[in-house]
């Protein structure tokens, strides 16, 4: 009879010791693993960055079923004819914006104070979203440009689930355009033209006609490493314009510029590099805020002492920091300022 309750009580605390472990097991046990779904994938497989100024590629994964958050990371950089890219692995300094640019900064210090120089690899790939990033220092000095075939990469995605790679993703940058419109081709980078032409022009010539974009040229020229932008306005034979002509301008909100000097010849700014210097929409810029909007404007009496207001409108974007200047030059015949 006693040997019978031994064995019970030991059963009974076999089986109660089994069930303390088996909670405590399943306590301890980890979250139900992430999951790596077949159907997550890029959309794009050829990036083609112009160098010089900052590219993101965004919305160019499709997450799918995989569970998140998902790690990204470049693997296997190499040139198209399966060379090491260390400068594309190496990391460089580039400028970070670490507060919102908002176009209303009232000083050059005031924009800077706004961002940092941090190292990144040139060609980058934001960890968590698959996006990629080409950061502005890449130029074609130390990167392979079009004509030359590029390079080759490969992505891993993973999570606590495991890990999927997608192979031969090929990147192949185009040479710098410091300025757009441009008038450099994007593979050779030389120059098609001399200039291009305004984005609107509505003004009458001193014979009469109106005149459209065909008959102003817009021509850029960079004079130095500074902070600056000019504006210059000259007639077919090269002779100055004076500015003071364009009466209406709104000068002091034409560009984000400072320290405004205005003469009979030209209008000078400093400025901050890029312009814009984001995608952020501005007074200063297109309704997306892609490019910087400039519109110089004049009034006249016309036939009947009609009021006539006139206009030249100009979006652009200049990439590289220096002292530019920009001049327009109308080539055929110049403004008609004065009354009928």
């Amino acid at each position: 009879m006693m040997s019978n309750n031994k064995y019970t009580l030991k059963l009974f605390l076999s089986l109660l010791f089994g069930m303390v472990m088996f909670s405590s097991c399943k306590k301890n046990l980890p979250d139900e693993r992430l999951s790596i779904a077949n159907d997550s994938k890029y959309t794009q497989f050829l990036y083609q960055p112009v160098l010089g100024r900052n590219t993101l590629f965004s919305n160019v994964f499709q997450y799918g079923s995989s569970s998140r958050p998902l790690d990204f990371k470049i693997v296997n950089m190499r040139t198209y004819t399966n060379e090491a890219a260390p400068e594309l692995t190496d990391k460089y300094p580039v400028l970070v914006w670490k507060k919102i640019y908002d176009g209303k900064e009232k000083s050059l210090a005031e924009i800077e104070d706004k961002r940092v120089i941090e190292n990144h690899p040139l060609f980058e790939i934001r960890p968590h979203s698959g996006d990629f990033m080409m950061w502005a220092p890449a130029n074609s000095n130390m990167i392979k440009a079009q004509p030359d075939s590029g390079y080759v990469f490969d992505v891993e995605m993973s999570n606590s689930g495991g890990r999927k790679y997608f192979q031969n993703l090929r990147l192949k940058p185009f040479k710098e355009r410091s300025y757009e419109p441009s008038n450099l081709d994007p593979i050779t980078g030389q120059g098609t033209s001399i200039s291009v032409n305004p984005s609107a022009v509505n003004i009458t010539g001193e014979r009469g006609q109106p005149l459209s974009s065909r008959d102003v040229r817009v021509l850029f020229k960079k004079n130095g490493n500074g902070n600056s932008l000019t504006f210059k306005f000259i007639d077919s034979l090269s002779n100055p314009i004076n500015p003071d002509k364009f009466a209406t301008t709104d000068w002091a909100n034409l560009v984000h510029g400072f320290n405004m000097v205005k003469n009979q010849s030209q209008v000078r700014y400093d400025v901050a590099y890029p312009i814009p210097c984001t995608s952020y929409p501005t007074k200063y810029t297109s309704s997306s805020g892609e490019q910087a909007r400039i519109v110089f404007r004049f009034e006249r009496l016309g036939f009947g002492g009609i009021l006539q207001k006139h206009t030249l409108t100009f979006n652009f974007n200049i990439y590289e920091k220096g002292d530019w200047e920009m001049t327009f030059w109308f080539s055929g015949d110049k403004p008609k300022f004065g009354n009928d």
